[in-house]
C-alpha cells in the first residue's frame, strides 16, 4: 500500500472509531450551515428591498460556501455511503441556483432573481428533508428539531 493510501485508510479508521462523546461535538459543517442561513437571510432581505447589489454580493457566498475539513468530509462520506451522490447533487443544485441568482441580480432582473431564489430554497429544503434527521441523529445522537 502506498503512503497516500495508507494515510487515507488510517484517517478513515480513526474517524469511524470516534467515540460517541466526540461525535456530539459540533461539526464544521454545522458552522457552514449557520453561515449559509445568515446569507440566505441577507438575500431574502435584499430581494424584499430590491437591493440587487446585496443579492449579487451575497449569492456567491452561498454558491461557493466553504467545505468541511478533509477528516470531517471522510466521516460524512462514510455515513452517507451510497447516498453520497444524491447529497452532492443537492449541493450542486444549490451552487447552480445561487450562481444563477447572482447573475440575475447583476442584471437587475427581479423576476429571474426570485425564480432562482426559489430553486435555491427548493434545493436546500429537499436536502434538509432527506438528510437532516438521520445526519443529526448519527452525528449528535439526538433527533433533529
Amino acid at each position: 500500500m502506498n503512503k497516500p493510501s495508507l494515510l487515507a485508510a488510517v484517517i478513515l479508521g480513526l474517524t469511524l472509531a470516534t467515540p460517541d462523546a466526540q461525535a456530539a461535538e459540533p461539526l464544521e459543517l454545522q458552522k457552514i450551515m449557520k453561515n449559509l442561513g445568515k446569507h440566505m437571510q441577507a438575500v431574502t432581505d435584499g430581494i424584499s428591498r430590491e437591493d440587487w447589489e446585496v443579492v449579487a454580493k451575497t449569492a456567491p457566498l452561498i454558491a461557493d460556501h466553504p467545505q468541511p475539513p478533509l477528516a470531517e468530509k471522510m466521516r460524512i462520506m462514510a455515513f452517507m455511503g451510497s447516498d453520497m451522490p444524491r447529497f452532492k447533487a443537492f449541493d450542486g443544485n444549490t451552487h447552480n441556483a445561487a450562481e444563477e441568482m447572482a447573475k440575475s441580480a447583476q442584471e437587475k432582473n427581479g423576476q429571474k432573481v426570485i425564480d432562482s431564489f426559489h430553486k435555491l430554497q427548493s434545493a436546500c429544503q429537499s436536502c434538509h428533508q432527506t438528510f437532516r434527521a438521520p445526519f443529526v441523529e448519527h452525528f449528535y445522537g439526538k433527533p433533529a428539531n
